[in-house]
């Protein structure tokens, strides 16, 4: 509202300025008319000019003996003050309208389980067509980096865009994604690798409730002893943010979760690398499976936000200065996935806000398979993935 209000005034301004400028030029340049021509050309655009675009004002209410040039030169000053004295007073009460926006934001990032586009496509899923090519071929999609420095190859084949937020080619730089270095020092002393659920209470189709081993929990849990068996030193933060006073409440999931992961980082400062471990939300007719190694698996999908509003640009209250390491890190495992596991990742999905990507560059948003899904289809996606953190994060 606060930049709406000041972008209209400016274009106000500028447009009486410009207007009034036009007929001082005219006024004053038109020595060659006759004097007749010269005052029913003025009266003319004096009266268009009044009624377009300055109404208060008034040319034959002008003091007696003012000058035309003269008034035409007050006129158009008294706009400058009274520009920068709107801007002056629409900026000084603007803490309520920061906490609402803020509030607004917040609430937006929390929603970020609709699965489901305005069309009823899953998002992040590819056509039947194109999962009927991954199965039958080695690859899905061709991952050369001739083909992946196209920006419209890398963008269809590999994303999913939400409506609320836009990406550039600047952005989507595969020489630059693919270039930069995942890689952690496995050998060193320390925990590498932390998993967190922001979502904690997330089941699936044969979950045993209470029980947390069949939860997404749980599924953290598997993939920490995978890691960890792989030589990649992993904590697991089993820690609760989506119960308030007993009820199911996302709306603060993600800040109560940031606040208590960047407490474990500092108690961990030899954590190079964030999994904030979901399961998603789908339709109770879809069933985000494959097989892989002879086992029903469930599908994954890496989830990037972009602290980037398609209406307002850069979201100022959520800064992450890691995006493009976030970028990296996802492109990197969804290429991994495409070269040894075709059809087992969806199309990364890129998203307007922020969900705590920020607290480090290499951190990774993944939804692995929905409600629908099977406990074991969900541990044996889990094996799959700990392939592709070692080959990211490990493998040379």
């Amino acid at each position: 509202m606060k930049q709406s209000v000041r972008r209209n005034l400016r274009q106000a301004g500028t447009a009486a300025s410009a207007v009034l400028f036009a007929v001082f030029i005219i006024y004053t340049g038109s020595g060659g008319l006759s004097g007749e021509w010269k005052y029913h050309v003025q009266e003319e655009i004096f009266a268009k000019a009044e009624e377009m675009y300055l109404p208060a004002f008034c040319w034959v209410n002008r003091p007696p003996g003012q000058e035309a040039g003269e008034w035409v030169r007050e006129k158009a000053l008294a706009w400058i003050p009274l520009v920068s004295y709107a801007e002056d007073h629409v900026s000084r009460d603007s803490s309520i309208e920061d906490e609402e926006t803020l509030a607004r934001i917040l609430e937006a990032q929390a929603n970020d389980e609709n699965a489901v586009d305005e069309n009823g496509k899953l998002i992040g899923e590819p056509d039947e067509s194109e999962t009927k090519q991954q199965a039958e071929t080695v690859s899905g999609v061709d991952t050369s980096i001739e083909k992946l420095r196209d920006f419209e190859y890398l963008l269809g084949n590999f994303y999913t865009v939400d409506s609320s937020t836009m990406i550039s080619a600047d952005q989507l730089n595969a020489d630059d994604l693919l270039g930069r270095d995942m890689k952690i020092d496995s050998d060193a002393e320390g925990p590498k690798v932390l998993i967190y659920h922001t979502h904690s209470q997330e089941e699936f189709a044969d979950s045993t409730p209470g029980d947390t081993s069949t939860s997404i929990v749980g599924v953290g849990e598997y993939l920490t002893e995978l890691l960890n068996e792989k030589g990649i030193k992993t904590i697991h933060d089993t820690g609760v943010y989506d119960i308030i006073n007993g009820k199911l409440d996302r709306s603060n999931a993600y800040e109560y979760a940031g606040a208590a992961v960047e407490k474990i980082l500092a108690e961990n400062p030899t954590v190079e690398v964030l999994i904030d471990l979901h399961r998603d939300g789908v339709a109770e007719g879809t069933h985000l499976v494959t097989e892989i190694n002879g086992k029903p698996t469930a599908k994954i999908m890496f989830f990037n936000g972009l602290s980037r509003s398609r209406t307002n640009g850069d979201i100022d209250y959520l800064p992450n200065p890691y995006i493009q390491d976030n970028l990296a890190f996802s492109l990197q495992m969804q290429i991994d996935a495409e070269n040894k596991y075709p059809g087992f990742v969806r199309h990364i999905y890129l998203r307007a806000y922020r969900y705590n990507l920020h607290l480090m560059p290499k951190s990774l948003l993944v939804e692995a398979g929905a409600q629908t899904n099977t406990v074991e289809e969900m541990m044996n996606a889990m094996e799959v993935l700990s392939e592709m953190l070692y080959d990211v994060l490990v493998e040379s």
